[in-house]
């Protein structure tokens, strides 16, 4: 995708780096500069790092100042020692779709080349996911680093030993859970969590995840009181309506935690008489027990770091990254999208 269609790359031509350092001289703020270069903002603050001169002013002081003389250096230095030796440097558009989806829209690298595959792009090369992390670890693209991958290399540590409960939980342990929803043969059986705000904020994020799909439902909440956990559950409920809701929610899996503790009022319907759901506790300091939910958590950090204030985040930003969780190719489901297959699954259960 080039520059005016929607998307844009985060390589800048000699014309842009006069623009940006023009506009960042009058102080024009990341997101103004970005705007006009047609950019992401985090290639403005790239662009500025990578331009950084130590220069003497006229008092006779030094000061650190943008340089785009400096940066159009780097960036041809770049291309000439790092592109004609390579593949991907026969394609350097191949490079910046690359560079865009890792950096821009957070796809991890194999991600981003199933994307390439599935939207059938032609770059007149192809190359392996192992070849594409050696190039980054090499340092052949302009910005990506390993560092700026989404999980930054990490493995998982393992599953720890269960602890038991000091005292029982307020429902029905995981332990009496059907195997068949264990091993996720079955839809409509969900984990559910809270990503909390940084600082002092109350503010956090309730998020649902379905085991067979990993389909996520991600809701902003004021506080984490059993009242705005139960609030969002009615919320939902009505919105799904109550034969469909409990068609798709059959089970939720929880935590101990203090939000979590009115299992009554999770489980009550509140537009009708009787139970909407049936309600799970993990054992204490047990997340891989709701391992669906860690690996969602982690993902939602690409795009709310800790230290986020929640308060401050609206209901409509939420659901766009909910989206875009939805819609990202997952490697564990052949790379296909939560979406796609919460939707099959819908429909096999008459309830799309």
């Amino acid at each position: 995708m080039k520059r005016g269609q929607g998307r844009y790359y985060s390589h800048l031509t000699w014309q842009d780096r006069l623009k940006l350092n023009r506009m960042h001289r009058e102080g024009r703020g990341a997101q103004e500069i970005a705007d006009a270069l047609h950019v992401n903002n985090s290639t403005v603050y790239r662009e500025l790092k990578r331009g950084l001169t130590r220069q003497m002013d006229y008092e006779g002081r030094y000061v650190d100042i943008y340089c785009p003389e400096t940066a159009q250096e780097k960036y041809e230095q770049y291309l000439a020692a790092k592109g004609p030796q390579l593949k991907i440097g026969k394609a350097r558009d191949m490079a910046d779709y690359i560079e865009d989806k890792i950096l821009n829209d957070r796809y991890s690298p194999v991600a981003a080349l199933k994307k390439i595959e599935d939207d059938g792009l032609d770059f007149g090369v192809t190359i392996s996911k192992w070849t594409l992390y050696s190039y980054i670890h090499k340092g052949v693209f302009l910005n990506l680093e390993m560092e700026r991958l989404p999980m930054h290399g990490k493995t998982s540590k393992g599953r720890k030993k269960v602890k038991r409960a000091a005292k029982p939980a307020r429902g029905d342990s995981i332990e009496e859970r059907p195997k068949e929803i264990r091993e996720r043969v079955k839809f409509g059986h969900w984990e559910m969590d809270t990503v909390v705000s940084g600082g002092r904020s109350k503010a956090r994020l309730l998020v649902l995840t379905e085991r067979r799909t990993r389909r996520e439902i991600i809701m902003r909440i004021k506080d984490g009181t059993t009242k705005s956990v139960v609030s969002a559950l009615n919320k939902l409920e009505r919105r799904w309506g109550s034969r469909r809701f409990r068609a798709a929610f059959k089970t939720i899996t929880v935590d101990n935690g203090s939000e979590f503790q009115d299992c009554e009022g999770m489980e009550a319907s509140c537009t009708r008489k009787g139970k909407r759901t049936k309600i799970y506790y993990c054992h204490p300091y047990s997340a891989y027990e709701r391992g669906s939910n860690e690996v969602a958590n982690r993902m939602i950090r690409r795009w709310y770091p800790k230290g986020t204030d929640f308060a401050k985040v609206t209901q409509a930003d939420v659901t766009r990254g909910e989206e875009w969780m939805n819609t990202y190719p997952r490697g564990i489901l052949g790379f296909r999208t939560a979406e796609s297959l919460f939707l099959e699954c819908l429909r096999e259960e008459g309830i799309a």
